[in-house]
């Protein structure tokens, strides 16, 4: 009851609007004519068409005018000002079938007073009626979407298709405005409807490449973190092998320099004497280890026997020693005759060299 009511009074609400748009425009056309008194000021953007006997005369332009009392007479004054008319709502089909109800507002202005005056009987009411067909045929011509996509050129559309017919009547048609378009209930939800799924489109697709693009940032990261880490644990093994190798060439040299002093000081005297302690305090401190690391022993016979283990080793060094003197002495022995043979073949090839002029200078003598 409450919805009948509404449209009841949304329906009284439109009459209402229609009746007092019609008593403007019946006012606007039912200006009086003023009195011929032979002197006429005619306003500015006005125009007045004079009739003699019954038959156009003249136009009054603006300004001081005289005519002739009784036989000349105003029968008809345009204003040549732009003019705004509100084109009443009217129903419409589009070309997909739905229907829908549309008003606007047109602005016109008179060119040419003659043909507006004579040309037709109401120039207004004429062309709302020529705006009302033009908009329902162009609506005609599209379909919904377009309607709403293209209002501007519709609105363009329906002006050029006014001013082809209104040219006949002095009327010129500046432009027109679609004001208010009506849609039915279900067709409105329809669109309410796409719009919220096509927005809803919109928001997954963003999401989609949202997560997308943190996924590829995610596995660039790691790439990256992987790539940094292999490159760090590769520079960490070339440094421990670096320092290994610099570790082994810092033992070998103390290794030799070590054995270059401890040589230097067997060569002195009581030197034997150092070496036998030595080896006997490696012996003692062998022994006191070799139980450190299993259960199972091996020991030599004579293993109380310090004494005959340090003769043994020191019989071994001396045998060693002596090795490696006579391979000494035989080096030197074998540069010194190497030598000998060197200066004796230098010798001979000096004899050489002194006797070939003698043997060639004997053929000339």
């Amino acid at each position: 009851m409450a919805l009948s009511l509404s449209r009841k009074l949304f329906n009284y609400s439109g009459n209402a609007r229609r009746i007092a748009i019609n008593l403007q425009q019946s006012q606007r056309n039912k200006t009086t004519t003023p009195i011929n008194l032979g002197i006429m000021f005619v306003p500015q953007q006005e125009a007045w068409v004079v009739e003699r006997m019954g038959r156009f005369s003249r136009i009054l332009n603006p300004g001081l005018n005289f005519l002739i009392p009784i036989l000349d007479e105003v029968k008809y004054v345009q204003s040549l000002k732009e003019i705004a008319i509100d084109v009443p709502k009217q129903s419409a089909i589009t070309s997909d079938n739905v229907t829908l109800s549309i008003d606007g507002v047109l602005y016109l202005r008179i060119l040419n007073a003659y043909d507006a005056s004579y040309g037709v009987e109401d120039p207004e009411f004429a062309i709302t009626q020529l705006a009302q067909t033009t908009m329902r045929s162009e609506l005609g011509k599209m379909s919904l979407d377009k309607i709403f996509r293209e209002r501007e050129a519709l609105n363009i559309s329906i002006v050029e298709s006014i001013n082809k017919a209104a040219e006949a009547w002095g009327i010129v048609c500046l432009r027109y405005e679609i004001r208010d378009i009506k849609l039915p209930s279900r067709i409105h939800e329809a669109m309410q409807m796409q719009v919220e799924a096509e927005r809803r489109k919109r928001a997954v697709v963003l999401e989609s490449e949202g997560i997308r693009e943190a996924d590829i940032n995610v596995a660039e990261g790691k790439r990256q973190s992987r790539i940094l880490a292999s490159e760090a644990e590769k520079q960490e093994e070339i440094n421990k092998a670096e320092g290994k190798a610099q570790a082994l060439v810092a033992m070998a040299q103390a290794r030799a320099q070590g054995l270059k002093v401890v040589s230097e000081q067997l060569n002195k005297a009581a030197g034997n004497q150092a070496a036998s302690l030595l080896i006997a305090e490696n012996y003692v401190q062998a022994f006191g280890n070799i139980a450190k690391h299993g259960n199972t022993l091996i020991l030599p016979a004579n293993a109380a026997d310090v004494s005959s283990v340090v003769a043994q080793a020191m019989s071994t060094y001396k045998t060693i020693s002596a090795d490696q003197s006579r391979l000494t002495t035989d080096t030197t022995e074998l540069e010194a005759e190497d030598k000998h043979i060197s200066e004796k073949q230098a010798t001979d090839f000096t004899h050489i060299e002194a006797e070939t002029p003698e043997i060639q200078t004997k053929p000339s003598a």
